[in-house]
């Protein structure tokens, strides 16, 4: 007897029209994408569209949106994976109701929409609070090397610069030479009505080089000139907001300069470095190696680790950037922690003081990790320097709780993002853009967050419905 099989006809027609909502389980990420979609505010991103009425009608930003932000929940950043997804993959073709945009829709939606990409951090953030995911209790501070979307090998010092100016323009001479003597007798051989007065291409390739060199040196010497430290007596120790915002903006990595002792002017030093691909980008230490990237920071919320507060920086130290990322938290915790990073020197121990934030960040020299060390007795000596003071309140036993905690606070969203998400590197060159792209990556993990606390709590989708 021959073998029994369940029904198989691909060609086999439907006799009604199939339901979007049938292909995918009731519980699938994509209704809960669709919900939230319905729920926070796109105004800044449909405003764009609202007074034009030339051409063909647009793609619905609503559409456009949820599939930006279900690609970066699963790791899906390119624009042409994302066309090749709505293609094919179901998930998508649910989201995006059949509708296949092409990559270069995509690329364009999310280039118009930069500045908004921020905006939408904000919305996700603000449905976390308001379903009870975030406390503001203990709040950890760290960052991350995330690669650029330029490799290293694209970047020259000053010093080679200038050797490699010299020799170009040698070069060039030399072939110009050449190619004039080329051209006399071109002219004798075969008149002067013939054509033979093309530059040689080995010729043209070193003067577009030249030329990138050239630009990448002035762009240098021109940051190294908008760097230079004021007169003395208007620095501050203690970093001051803006008075028309809350926020500070995030320090930027610095040229390196040299002082003439002749003359006493700044120059830029022989190793500082520019890469032509995307000059915003920093050489950064990451994992015993080096990378062309950015230094992304993310204030952790140890509730359900929700990214409260984050932004990009391509200063490769995190110790000038924390008083920024604490201007950036929307709201004061009662506890804060961070790594020896951030603590180089004493302005930032002496910011959290003034800003009255119960601290524990950690000091190189310290013996935190140490939990066989007897902790601290007595009054607190009054010659201990700051630093010292916050040594010994990490000692202590509740300073050891606390810090103790940092680890699976702010260490774990770091590793979802780049591990369970995929995002490694940076689709987009320059900070503006990379700082944008790393809002839209960020508010993808609330977003899991989110969905994963829903799923456990289907109340709290009512919340958000409220």
């Amino acid at each position: 007897m021959a073998k029994t099989y369940r029904r198989y006809e691909p060609d086999q027609m439907f006799l009604m029209p199939p339901s979007l909502s049938d292909w995918l389980p009731a519980s699938h990420m994509v209704y809960f994408i669709r919900e939230i979609l319905d729920t926070i505010d796109l105004a800044p991103i449909t405003s764009v569209y609202e007074n034009e009425e030339r051409g063909y009608p647009p793609y619905n930003p609503t559409m456009m949106t949820g599939i930006l932000l279900y690609g970066y929940c699963n790791g899906i950043t390119s624009s042409r994976k994302l066309a090749r997804h709505c293609e094919e993959d179901v998930a998508f073709r649910v989201l995006a109701a059949n509708n296949q945009p092409d990559h270069r829709t995509i690329s364009d939606f999310r280039k118009i929409h930069l500045s908004s990409l921020e905006h939408l951090f904000v919305q996700v953030l603000q449905l976390c609070r308001k379903a009870g995911l975030v406390k503001f209790g203990h709040i950890s501070l760290d960052g991350t090397k995330i690669k650029a979307n330029a490799s290293k090998h694209k970047a020259m010092s000053y010093g080679r610069m200038n050797k490699d100016i010299t020799r170009l323009k040698s070069e060039i001479s030399a072939l110009l030479h050449q190619a004039e003597e080329t051209d006399t007798r071109e002219d004798q051989q075969y008149g002067h009505d013939k054509r033979g007065d093309e530059l040689p291409e080995e010729l043209t390739r070193r003067e577009t080089r030249l030329a990138r060199i050239q630009e990448a040196k002035r762009a240098l010497e021109e940051e190294a000139r908008e760097q230079a430290p004021p007169p003395r007596g208007q620095d501050d120790d203690m970093p001051k907001p803006p008075s028309s915002s809350k926020e500070l903006p995030l320090p930027m990595a610095k040229v390196k300069t040299q002082v003439d002792k002749n003359t006493g002017n700044v120059r830029v030093a022989d190793k500082a470095q520019r890469n032509f691909t995307d000059p915003d980008s920093r050489i950064m230490p990451y994992q015993q190696t080096f990378v062309q990237g950015y230094n992304a920071q993310v204030a952790v919320d140890s509730k359900h680790q929700i990214i409260v507060a984050t932004d990009v920086s391509n200063n490769p130290t995190d110790d000038p950037l924390l008083p920024a990322m604490v201007s950036r938290l929307p709201k004061k915790p009662k506890v804060f922690s961070a790594d020896a990073g951030y603590s180089v020197t004493e302005k930032n121990i002496k910011y959290l003081k003034k800003r009255r934030i119960d601290a524990y960040i950690a000091v190189k020299g310290g013996k935190h990790d140490h939990q066989s060390d007897p902790f601290p007795r007595g009054r607190i000596p009054d010659d201990l320097t700051i630093k010292e003071r916050m040594k010994r309140k990490l000692s202590t036993k509740a300073g050891r709780r606390l810090y103790s905690r940092r680890k699976c606070i702010a260490e774990p969203p770091i590793g979802q993002i780049k591990h369970v998400q995929g995002f490694r590197q940076f689709s987009l060159r320059s900070l503006v853009k990379v700082r944008a792209e790393w809002f839209l990556v960020t508010a993808s993990h609330n977003l899991r967050k989110l969905f994963k606390a829903c799923c456990q709590r289907p109340k709290r989708r009512l919340l958000l419905a409220g």
